[in-house]
């Protein structure tokens, strides 16, 4: 990794082909991370400044641009919950509670072949939920947290970074394990979920969802009504993630035998 200050008092650290390839270049670094920047502090003020109470007028989720359909499900959930914790905010926590509650997305495959039941999360988020909210009259006007604006611009920048023109459920599980101060990415880290595993979970489960419709389609039979989907897309995650997982165990096996002397 290389480290480049792009204006005074900010350094990022680029990977070493990346950064040779911005000097060859002589993009401007400084102007295109302070354009970043300030579209980042825009999304998480508007996202952070959402009404979210009067849901008997617009869908509050309607503003979350490029969002699936289950996206916004999830975060009209995470509302419920807040709502009925009589929480001052939606949370992160409340967010994962919502992925959790709709039950079909393709966060929850993700997590499984993780080897994280989503059972288990929603037990750790009975524990942090018993802490938020003490039945004290409901705030004038629920907003988003924070953590949780902060996650769903993650969210949107996980999307950007995989070539995505979606936001999907996937890439709200990112943004809440990148988020480093909400409830919900302390539950998952806690429970052994990292940020670069995930990556690497969500694009072998977008391959093997991919592979999967393909193989329904040829043959519509192989797949019959009663036919758990999810353990069928988590089969095909695993057979994507396989050997990626293979060559790392190679990786790790080969920095472990010790140097011979001549």
């Amino acid at each position: 990794m290389t480290r480049v200050i792009v204006m005074p008092k900010i350094n990022i650290y680029l990977p070493d082909e990346l950064a040779e390839g911005v000097r060859e270049s002589g993009i401007p670094v400084s102007a295109i991370c302070q354009r970043a920047l300030e579209t980042s502090v825009r999304r998480v003020n508007a996202i952070r400044g959402t009404v979210l109470d009067n849901l008997d007028g617009d869908d509050p989720t309607a503003r979350l641009s490029r969002f699936t359909d289950r996206a916004r499900t999830v975060i009209s959930l995470a509302i419920t919950r807040a709502r009925e914790q009589r929480a001052a905010t939606v949370g992160t926590e409340h967010l994962l509670g919502g992925m959790l509650a709709e039950g079909g997305n393709l966060a929850l495959p993700v997590l499984r072949v993780m080897e994280i039941e989503p059972d288990r999360i929603g037990r750790e988020l009975e524990r942090v939920s018993a802490t938020v909210g003490d039945g004290a009259e409901r705030p004038a006007a629920l907003r988003f947290s924070g953590s949780a604006a902060n996650a769903l611009e993650l969210t949107v920048t996980e999307a950007i970074a995989l070539g995505h023109d979606y936001v999907g459920c996937e890439h709200l599980l990112l943004g809440l394990v990148a988020e480093s101060d909400g409830a919900a990415g302390e539950v998952l880290r806690g429970l052994g979920v990292d940020l670069r595993s995930t990556r690497r979970a969500v694009t072998a489960a977008l391959t093997g969802y991919v592979h999967l419709r393909a193989q329904t389609a040829a043959n519509a039979q192989a797949a019959p009504a009663s036919a758990d989907v999810g353990a069928m897309l988590a089969t095909a995650v695993r057979h994507e993630l396989r050997p990626i997982l293979d060559r790392l165990d190679r990786l790790e096996q080969r920095a472990d035998v010790p140097a011979t002397e001549d």
